[in-house]
């Protein structure tokens, strides 16, 4: 089942979603590779700042899904003020309906 992680970052935050985006990346591209993190990116302000994260997972229930948020490397080191998981249904621009 999808989930949706709607994750969003505590104020004045962006040296420490830096300082902590390799590790956030490579974390991510593991879930990528076992087909485990479908597709996600950071939310901006107005001005392009990053200010927290959108992640759709592949996951067999929401404690799966709960426990991935908990072990990303941002959510370990403290940048998220909330994390929100939502079942989610992908309806448009899946790629087997783009093929």
């Amino acid at each position: 089942m999808h989930y949706a992680l709607i994750c969003t970052d505590k104020p004045d935050s962006v040296s420490l979603r830096m300082e902590t985006r390799e590790q956030h990346l490579i974390w991510l591209k593991a879930h990528q590779a076992n087909g485990q993190a479908v597709f996600g990116g950071p939310f901006l302000d107005d001005e392009g700042t990053m200010i927290g994260s959108l992640l759709i997972v592949d996951m067999p229930d929401r404690q799966a899904a709960e426990a991935m948020a908990a072990d990303d490397p941002y959510a370990q080191a403290g940048l998220f003020a909330s994390t929100e998981i939502r079942a989610w249904k992908w309806v448009v621009g899946k790629p087997e309906d783009m093929a």
